[in-house]
């Protein structure tokens, strides 16, 4: 994995060395209050000099992100998974600049003020471990956005729609991921937009998108009618946990795999654009008591020639619950980036870049605990020398008295740091339990770093 480094990036090597000092701080405290991070009055005004500053801008801050990814997904099959979500600054509406990178939101309410954050997530295809961002797009509406029927939406260039974000984030992760082996880039049905399949797809790079379209085919059918129709392919079960969004209770799902390969017609208004030939997927929950049933049509380039191929493009799709995790930690159930209290629009957005590469290690830590052996990733992904020395004591304390309650990873990896990190968290550390989740590794961080800041301070005086 590559570490941050912003040396010639900005052009100014004190903006720099400031930039990956905030990012440290930023990770160490898991807060994003500039005045809580903080160890002075000078290191506080040199942080919000940074967020203001032009040269420091949210574009290099985004190149930056985007090139420590491309060295890590070096030959590598990756997936890239995009979605997009919302930063709501509605309780900040009296004190925010308007013309400072914000504007209107989702909904009817006059007072939703912010920005969208529509970023490319990448992960190891082998073993799910975040890599980092191909990409990351971060815009605002104007206040006085005509509405779409205003605008002939229907008729509009796609460029000219907020819909492109899909495109064009994945042409940018095409460049991005140049020298990976293979890269799947996956979408929900948002992205089920026709000039992604004739544009992004080449010998390398595949399409995976949940259909929202029931589209038309070269032989006069609908893709949906005759991908339900087509043969049983095979059947699995798997454990579906609660949903407390959907009311759904935990069950064991039946479901059933279908696919074809389809010539898809382009929609009548797009009537110039070529057929393309994809292959589709279709994963449907049966004998279900649940009110709404899974149901998955999903579009891909990545050939599917057998049932095994078919579980493959689920599984690859099943991977989106990653990105969902992203903007939950850097929302309410971690750095809660819209309870920040800056005045700039654009020293949010910029904020917000810094966070996303925060929540990065976040999740690196989450997901390197599952890793079996041999793919563990080393501790220095997150820590260096000196906390990896406070994390030893830390963890000979975390650990009880019996083996149930011991360590069982090498203190060279990071799944060892995470069952530290956890166990200062608030998590028990036996293997019946479930294991540590985002928010309890957020929450280990922070007491690990208050105590490695009194450990460095004993040290000091130790040394005099």
């Amino acid at each position: 994995m590559e570490t941050v480094n912003f040396t010639n990036r900005f052009g100014d090597s004190r903006i720099e060395r400031r930039a990956e000092a905030l990012l440290k701080r930023l990770f160490q405290s898991g807060s994003r209050t500039i005045q809580s991070l903080s160890f002075s009055r000078a290191e506080q005004k040199a942080f919000y000099r940074i967020l203001r500053n032009e040269k420091a801008s949210e574009e290099k801050l985004i190149e930056e992100l985007s090139h420590r990814c491309s060295l890590s997904a070096k030959g590598k099959i990756v997936l890239a998974i995009q979605d997009t979500t919302e930063v709501n600054l509605i309780n900040h509406y009296n004190r925010l600049d308007r013309s400072s990178g914000v504007g209107t939101l989702d909904g009817s309410f006059e007072r939703n003020i912010g920005f969208k954050v529509h970023p490319s997530l990448v992960l190891d295809a082998s073993n799910g471990f975040p890599l980092g961002f191909s990409g990351l797009r971060i815009w605002n509406r104007t206040f006085d956005k005509p509405t779409k029927k205003e605008r002939k939406y229907f008729n509009q260039p796609i460029k000219e729609k907020e819909s492109y974000k899909w495109l064009e984030t994945s042409q940018k992760t095409k460049t991005c991921l140049s020298e990976a082996e293979a890269v799947i880039i996956i979408q929900d049905r948002e992205g089920d937009i026709f000039e992604q399949f004739i544009e992004v797809p080449d010998n390398k790079t595949y399409l995976l998108i949940r259909s929202q379209v029931n589209r038309r085919l070269s032989g006069g059918e609908k893709l949906w009618d005759k991908l339900s129709t087509a043969e049983l392919a095979g059947s699995y079960s798997v454990f579906l946990s609660s949903d407390s969004h959907s009311k759904e209770p935990a069950r064991q799902a039946e479901i059933e795999v279908r696919f074809i390969q389809a010539e898809i017609q382009a929609p009548q208004i797009k009537g110039s654009l070529k057929p393309q030939t994809l292959y589709a997927v279709e994963a449907k929950e049966v004998n279900s008591t649940a009110l709404e049933p899974i149901i998955w049509r999903l579009l891909t380039s990545w050939p599917v020639e057998s049932f095994e191929h078919a579980r493959l493009i689920i599984e690859w799709y099943t991977c989106r619950w990653v990105i969902e995790e992203v903007f939950r930690l850097l929302k309410k159930e971690g750095f809660d980036i819209e309870g920040s209290e800056l005045e700039s629009g654009w020293a949010i957005r910029k904020l917000c870049v810094m966070l996303l590469d925060t929540v990065l290690k976040v999740l690196q830590m989450h997901m390197a605990y599952h890793m079996p052996e041999g793919e563990n990733p080393d501790i220095s992904v997150c820590f260096d020398t000196e906390e990896l020395q406070c994390l030893r004591i830390m963890n000979k304390k975390a650990e009880g008295k019996t083996m149930a309650l011991r360590n069982p990873y090498k203190a060279t990896e990071l799944r060892w740091a995470t069952w530290v990190i956890a166990r200062n968290g608030g998590w028990k550390g036996y293997k019946t339990q479930r294991p540590p989740g985002m928010t309890t590794i957020w929450k280990g961080i922070q007491r690990f770093y208050d105590v490695y800041e009194g450990w460095n301070l004993l040290k000091d005086v130790g040394t005099r």
